[in-house]
């Protein structure tokens, strides 16, 4: 399975090839099976973050390296009517679905790098980074 730039994710069977396509270039990359993991999983929080709240969106699935190591850059992005506060959003336990509300910190617990830009009406970007040991 080779790995494309980007994914389009607008139902729940694109949620699982982002899982799949993220665990093939976590595997490339060279990440440990437990740093493979927790990438698969904040991938699969994220893609699925955009499908409910966001009616969907897509991800770039990059491999970056910064002359010392490798690692995968994954950028969800979506037109869905953004976070108005994203302080709070990122709160373990927030929620404005009927999940747990540890999707977004979560996820940003199981990556190196987090990024998230959004504001209402404007869509939302989070970027997430892995980097091999």
């Amino acid at each position: 399975m080779t790995t494309p730039g980007e994914l389009p994710i607008t139902g729940n069977g694109d949620v699982v090839l982002v899982r799949q396509h993220v665990r093939t270039a976590a595997v490339n990359v060279g990440l440990s099976l437990v740093d493979q993991t927790k990438v698969v999983t904040a991938a699969s929080e994220l893609a699925r973050n955009a499908l409910v709240y966001a009616g969907g969106g897509q991800v770039r699935i990059e491999v970056v390296d910064n002359g010392v190591r490798r690692g995968l850059k994954l950028t969800f992005s979506d037109s869905g009517p953004g976070i108005p506060d994203i302080e709070q959003a990122l709160t373990d336990g927030w929620t404005t679905g009927n999940g747990l509300g540890l999707g977004l910190s979560g996820s940003r617990r199981l990556v190196d790098e987090f990024d998230l830009e959004s504001a209402p009406g404007e869509g939302t970007r989070i970027t997430v980074t892995k980097w091999a040991r």
